[in-house]
C-alpha cells in the first residue's frame, strides 16, 4: 500500500484530505508540531517545517507528500526546503499547495512567495502537481464573532471572488496524490461561481434565520481591526489580498474540482448550511 504523507494535517484542508485519502486506499502519514496530537485515521509523526532533520525523518518511505506550510514569514524557504528533502528521500510525487494567481510580479506577497515556490519544484526534477485554490469560504469562520453581531466587514467593495470550501480542495488534492496523468500539471481551484460578500451574507442569513449584512472598510479601518491579532507581515499581506480582490482579479471560475473529482464544487450555500453551527456557538 502506498503511503502519502500530509503536511498541516491538523489545519482546515489537512483534516479533510485524511479521510479522503484513506477512501481511496491508501496509508496516510500525518505530520504535526503537536507532539500530544495522535490524529485519527493516520499513522502521527511529529516534525516541523522549520527543522529539517525532523522533516526528513517523517519522508522516510513516503510515495507521494502534500506540502502546505503554516503561515510563516518564512514560509516559502520552509517550502523549498521541504521539496528538496522529498526529492533527496525518493518521494515519487510531490503536490504543492499554491494559491490563484500565483505570480512572480504580483504586488500581492503571498502570491509573488507562492510563485518562488512553484518555480522551484519545476526545475526540482521531482514529479509533482501544483494547486492554485482561490479564497477559502472557510475563512469567514474567522469572522464569527462579526457574523454573530450581524455583519461582515472587509475592503472588497462589490468584487465578486470565486471562493471555494476547503473540502474541495481536499477532495481535488486527494485525486493528484493517487491517480496518475497529473505530473506537471497546474490546477487552479475554484468554487462554482464567483460571489460578493452581499451574496455571502445574504447566504448566512438565509441558513441561520437571521439578518447579516456587508459593510465595505477601508482598507486601513480593516487592518486597526485587526491589529494586535496578525503579526504585521501577515496583517500587511492579507490587505494586499483584499486589493487582489476588490481590483476584480479572482472572479475567474475554473472546472479543476469537478473534472478532478466528479462532483460539482460546493456553492456558499452548501458552506453555509453546513457550518451554521458555527456561526451560531459565536453568539
Amino acid at each position: 500500500m502506498d503511503t502519502v504523507l500530509v503536511t498541516g494535517a491538523t489545519g482546515t484542508i489537512g483534516s479533510a484530505l485524511i479521510p479522503a485519502l484513506r477512501a481511496r486506499g491508501v496509508a496516510v502519514r500525518a505530520m504535526t508540531r503537536d507532539p500530544g496530537r495522535s490524529i485519527p485515521g493516520a499513522e502521527t509523526v511529529v516534525a516541523d517545517l522549520g527543522d529539517p532533520e525532523s522533516v526528513a525523518a517523517a519522508l522516510k518511505g513516503v510515495d507521494a507528500a502534500f506540502l502546505n506550510s503554516p503561515s510563516a514569514a518564512d514560509a516559502a524557504a520552509h517550502q523549498i526546503r521541504f521539496a528538496d528533502l522529498a526529492r533527496d528521500a525518493g518521494v515519487n510525487r510531490l503536490v504543492l499547495l499554491s494559491q490563484y494567481a500565483a505570480n512572480a510580479d504580483s504586488p500581492v506577497r503571498f502570491l509573488r512567495w507562492h510563485a518562488e515556490v512553484e518555480e522551484h519544484v519545476r526545475n526540482l526534477g521531482i514529479a509533482h502537481t501544483v494547486l492554485r485554490p482561490n479564497l477559502y469560504l472557510q475563512a469567514l469562520l474567522a469572522f464569527s464573532r462579526t457574523i454573530a453581531q450581524g455583519f461582515i466587514a472587509a475592503p472588497i467593495g462589490d468584487a465578486a471572488v470565486s471562493a471555494i470550501d476547503t473540502r474541495d480542495i481536499a477532495d481535488a488534492a486527494a485525486v493528484v496524490l493517487t491517480d496518475p496523468g497529473h505530473t506537471g500539471r497546474t490546477y487552479t481551484l475554484t468554487g462554482p461561481r464567483a460571489v460578493t460578500h452581499t451574496e455571502i451574507a445574504h447566504a448566512l442569513s438565509a441558513v441561520l434565520g437571521r439578518s447579516v449584512v456587508f459593510h465595505d472598510t477601508s482598507a486601513d479601518q480593516f487592518a486597526a481591526a485587526l491589529s494586535g491579532l496578525l503579526p504585521p507581515w501577515q496583517l500587511d499581506g492579507l490587505i494586499e489580498d483584499y486589493a487582489h480582490y476588490a481590483r476584480g482579479e479572482a472572479a475567474e471560475v475554473h472546472t479543476s474540482v469537478a473534472d478532478l473529482t466528479g462532483h460539482p464544487a460546493r456553492d456558499v450555500t452548501d458552506f453555509a448550511r453546513d457550518h451554521a453551527a458555527a456561526f451560531e456557538a459565536a453568539r
